[in-house]
């Protein structure tokens, strides 16, 4: 997942579904971040768009910079 470069304006993510294995853009309010105690309970997810599946990834440091950068809802668990 990264943001798409371009001309300024609303930021999207490149994005992918495990399920369906279809690839396309979100937006930032299509993503929620999770950002837990560990690298275990850090996350993010979102809706595919193609096929409805709700899809969970893990999120490193770098995605945690990225979307939170980009506007992402952000949730903290303890």
């Amino acid at each position: 997942m990264s943001p798409t470069d371009g001309t300024p304006g609303p930021v999207t993510f490149k994005a992918g579904c495990p399920d369906c294995r279809g690839r396309f853009e979100l937006a930032a309010g299509a993503l929620r971040l999770v950002i837990g105690g560990s690298r275990r309970t850090t996350f993010y997810s979102f809706t595919c768009p193609a096929c409805g599946v709700a899809v969970r990834k893990p999120a490193g440091e770098r995605i945690v910079e990225l979307l939170t950068g980009g506007g992402v809802s952000t949730l903290r668990s303890v």
